[in-house]
């Protein structure tokens, strides 16, 4: 997974901004989901695994993923966290999350509760992870 990645350079002191707008993502799923708004769901879920990866890299290297292609971000993550069975883990989460948000946002697709569901499994386990890595 350690493919060459488009990168900018980013104070390490924004790292908090980015863990603030991912919670503020995750609350707004929770929200969105409590209302039955699904699609609305699962956009700001792939948001806020996207805002919570680019915390990571910018408290870790003060760097993040540019470019169109959100899977960089698990990339550079793969690069700047020494390998352990909880990365693994975490990042194939992330992935799973990251393949879900053109299937959400642009095909038409109609999210239910149980797509719901399953893209906060994955979603959970990846915030667990990076909560820890974020408060150390």
């Amino acid at each position: 997974m350690t493919r060459k990645t488009s990168q900018v350079s980013v104070e390490k002191n924004k790292a908090a901004n980015f863990h603030s707008v991912a919670l503020n993502f995750f609350h707004g799923a929770k929200l969105a989901a409590e209302h039955q708004y699904y699609n609305a769901a699962g956009v700001l879920i792939v948001h806020a695994a996207i805002a919570y990866a680019d915390a990571l890299c910018i408290k870790t290297k003060g760097k993040r993923a540019k470019g169109e292609n959100h899977h960089e971000v698990v990339n550079l993550l793969d690069s700047i966290i020494i390998h352990s069975e909880a990365k693994k883990r975490a990042l194939d989460n992330l992935s799973k999350i990251i393949e879900q948000k053109n299937i959400v946002s642009y095909h038409g697709d109609i999210y239910y509760k149980s797509d719901i569901d399953k893209l906060s499994r994955s979603f959970d386990k990846f915030q667990e992870w990076a909560e820890t890595l974020l408060t150390k």
